[in-house]
């Protein structure tokens, strides 16, 4: 397994109608490195969002959709999927704020 740093943790935010739902909850969709398990999320967003306290991660790995071009047919890369519940007293992420 590779050295992964925090910062190189969570790759971008999923926005979706569904997690826009899940966040009056306190509950943020990220995309995530697919060699990072739950222990390394978890700290990289109390690290990278200051005052946020972590109460439980979900993470789902997700397969690659099959393309076609022509009679070639391929896959698209995999990817992993993470969401975030945070505790109660904590504060919400900011990047979430204006949507």
């Amino acid at each position: 397994m590779a050295n992964i740093q925090y910062y190189d943790v969570i790759l971008k935010p999923v926005i979706t109608e569904k997690s826009m739902n899940a966040m009056g909850e306190k509950k943020y969709t990220f995309l995530v490195h697919p060699e990072a398990n739950k222990t390394q999320i978890k700290e990289a967003v109390e690290k990278m969002f200051e005052g946020t306290k972590v109460k439980s991660v979900n993470t789902m790995n997700l397969d690659g959709k099959k393309k076609r071009r022509g009679m070639v047919v391929g896959r698209t890369a995999k990817s992993k999927k993470a969401i975030v519940a945070l505790t109660e007293e904590s504060k919400d992420i900011e990047i979430f704020e204006g949507l």
